[in-house]
């Protein structure tokens, strides 16, 4: 007889509770798949929270340049303002370049139109706008090609902190 009672009391109580629990988990399991599906990247805060973390490994001397990702004029003027903001509450600097100093590391049409943003200490601005003018000094005078051209690809890698065998591997050479 209690054993009967004991049946009731479970089929009774005990088992809508939990089926009503394992349908409100289903039903909360199945809105946050819809909110995953919904959510989108907010790209601005992206770009910022990039440059923050820049700005760190920079000021801490992990680094010696950054570079923002490129971005067409109106999005770089969108996020500047909140970027040097950003970049000096990590004690870093920040130099907009309107016209990148592009090498072989990466491909050209990566910056073509667009700006970037120098996430530096100094004196990495100036040793970058050096490299820059010496890369305009070889076309100008026709020896931008070869060994020079690879030298102010590697010198732009060691700005960036790359490690050697990096900066060859990005130039489509194995180091022996």
């Amino acid at each position: 007889m209690i054993r009967n009672w004991l049946y009731l009391f479970v089929l009774v109580l005990i088992a809508p509770t939990l089926l009503f629990m394992g349908l409100s988990c289903s039903k909360a399991c199945q809105q946050k798949d819809e909110a995953d599906k919904s959510w989108q990247m907010d790209i601005r805060s992206y770009q910022l929270g990039v440059i923050a973390a820049f700005s760190e490994i920079v000021a801490a001397g992990v680094k010696k340049l950054a570079l923002s990702a490129p971005l067409a004029p109106e999005e770089m003027a969108e996020i500047l303002p909140e970027a040097r903001r950003v970049a000096a509450e990590n004690s870093a600097l920040l130099y907009l370049e309107k016209d990148f100093c592009v090498t072989d590391l990466f491909p050209e049409d990566i910056t073509a139109g667009k700006h970037v943003l120098l996430v530096y200490l100094a004196p990495a601005k100036e040793e970058y706008l050096a490299l820059k003018r010496e890369k305009e000094e070889l076309i100008k005078t026709g020896r931008y090609t070869g060994e020079a051209r690879r030298n102010i690809a590697r010198k732009m890698g060691f700005l960036l902190s790359y490690p050697e065998e990096h900066i060859e591997k990005l130039l489509g050479e194995e180091k022996s």
